[in-house]
């Protein structure tokens, strides 16, 4: 079963150390495949090393794909650790000790794939190397699907969002990030089995020839055109820098109303305003004064006003729950919640017995109520060109939710997120998220607006390319040319159904072929 032996020579637990060492070196160098250091080559080194010791393993499979995780999570999210110690109050022992936790956990998403193998080897001890690189592909893709879902879903570090800024980025608008990701592990297999001398030679030069197509067809997507342009605009992006450790104080929320305001003052002519997430942090009748005050300024301008700030809905006279939003005033109209929530920011899970052990636990908006899942776009009155559209918004970490917004964005003409990455400081986490956002441009052939408390905040055309951006750690506006468009993608009409049933094929396939190679073996006389 790929499991454990408990009887392991000296010579045999040198052997594993080495494989474990290997693993989680392998996983380390994964994250440097992404933004900021874009090394996009080392995707394919990552999976092919992971890939190449399951692959000789005869035990501990399980193991080495979790220590592999353990190396991909302790760099890739290591950014956690600054909101835990430098904003959550803890310290850094408890901040490491959390953070170990916290990867350790996400590690066992790895798990399944060395599970996987390792029983496809232990139920047929002749398996071929493309047999388990058919369960390779198919266990990694169904890796990353669940994490778009199992216990709300933590969408990081996919193999697809590497990929942007290469020609294997066509196929992102065609089957999603899923399926790019598909595609990358696909041709880092077949590669190695191009190479393996124990395959035959039709074999080899059939592998040969798949990674040269699917890197063909790939330039071939990149170069294809899915969305025409409607209408030609300008937005102003308002990148206030408000301290997070003052942003929610009483007595400071009013100058941080000041400071977007002065900041916007000279941006009433854009089409768009938009401030970032919880840039409005007041309540009651101090957030109506504001609101009304925005709403007149955008009218008079005629211009589309877009504020994150809190919702409160009064259930009766005590009970009552706050929202994550977005809301368009001016010549905008609507709001939009967030529905997805980050576990410990947005809401303590088992708050009950966390609260109050540590000030991580109380950070300020961390008791918010879940925005539905199906809700209507916020809507923007172009008056240039007398046309109404609907902006499809995505809430600071839920732009990850790939076929959450593709089904916000089927009727819209913009995207939309606002974000407050301040949380995580001068760390790797806020180019990871910029880079994401990238990604569900150029799924859905869509321009991007993207404004955030302290960076990066910044403008993205349909293909997935920054056009505009702000330094990090700097009080700005910025402004820019976007604009809307019309028709949908592929993937904005299938979502990931192409890539799932890929996976199920593929998973059939190499369960059908390991048992009918492993039946014929037996009843061979």
């Amino acid at each position: 079963m790929g499991g454990a032996n408990s009887h392991v020579s000296p010579r045999g637990k040198l052997r594993l150390f080495v494989q474990l060492l290997l693993g989680f070196i392998a996983g380390a160098i994964y994250p440097l495949a992404f933004a900021p250091f874009h090394f996009w080559p080392l995707t394919f080194a990552s999976v092919a090393a992971l890939f190449w010791l399951l692959s000789r393993a005869q035990v501990w499979m399980p193991l080495i794909a979790w220590v592999f995780g353990l190396g991909k999570y302790a760099v890739g999210v290591s950014w956690i650790y600054v909101s835990i110690h430098e904003y959550g109050g803890a310290s850094p022992l408890l901040a490491g000790f959390m953070v170990a936790v916290f990867v350790a956990f996400m590690a066992l998403f790895c798990l399944p794939i060395g599970w996987f193998l390792g029983n496809l080897k232990a139920s047929n001890h002749n398996i071929s190397n493309s047999a388990l690189a058919m369960g390779f592909v198919a266990t990694w893709v169904l890796m990353e699907w669940m994490l778009t879902w199992f216990l709300t879903g933590f969408p990081w570090l996919f193999a697809g969002y590497s990929m942007l800024g290469t020609p294997l980025q066509g196929y992102a608008p065609v089957i999603g990030t899923l399926g790019v990701s598909l595609v990358v592990v696909t041709m880092t297999v077949a590669a190695m089995l191009s190479v393996d001398q124990t395959q035959s030679s039709k074999i080899r030069l059939g592998m040969a020839g798949g990674v040269l197509a699917l890197a063909g067809l790939g330039v071939s997507f990149d170069a294809q055109v899915w969305t025409k342009v409607t209408g030609r605009y300008e937005a102003a992006l308002v990148q206030g820098n408000i301290d997070q450790t003052i942003k929610w104080d009483a007595d400071q929320r009013l100058n941080n109303v000041r400071k977007h305001m002065q900041l916007s003052e000279e941006h009433w002519d854009a089409d768009v305003l938009i401030w970032p997430e919880f840039a409005l942090t007041l309540y009651g009748q101090d957030a109506v004064a504001v609101t009304d005050l925005l709403n007149r300024r955008g009218e008079a301008s005629q211009t589309n006003v877009v504020v994150g700030m809190p919702d409160v809905h009064w259930q009766d006279q005590e009970r009552y729950q706050v929202f994550n939003s977005a809301q368009g005033f001016g010549q905008a109209s609507g709001k939009f919640a967030k529905h997805h929530l980050v576990p410990f920011g947005d809401y303590v899970p088992l708050q009950n017995y966390l609260r109050g052990l540590i000030g991580f636990f109380d950070l300020p908006m961390s008791n918010a109520s879940r925005g539905a899942r199906q809700q209507t776009n916020i809507m923007l009155t172009l008056s240039g060109q007398d046309q109404i559209i609907e902006v499809a918004s995505g809430i600071c970490y839920e732009i990850a939710y790939g076929d959450f917004l593709r089904r916000q964005a089927e009727t819209s003409g913009l995207l939309l997120t606002i974000s407050n990455d301040t949380w995580f400081g001068g760390s790797i986490g806020p180019h990871q998220h910029m880079q994401i956002a990238q990604m569900r441009a150029l799924e859905n052939g869509r321009w991007l607006l993207r404004a955030t408390n302290n960076g990066a905040s910044g403008i993205v055309n349909p293909r997935g390319e920054i056009t505009a951006e702000l330094p990090q750690f700097e009080a700005n506006v910025l402004r820019g040319e976007f604009e809307v468009m019309k028709g949908r993608t592929p993937y904005s009409k299938l979502g990931d159904i192409p890539a799932l049933f890929l996976l199920t094929v593929l998973l059939v396939v190499t369960v059908t072929r390991s048992r009918r190679t492993n039946f014929s073996q037996e009843t061979k006389p």
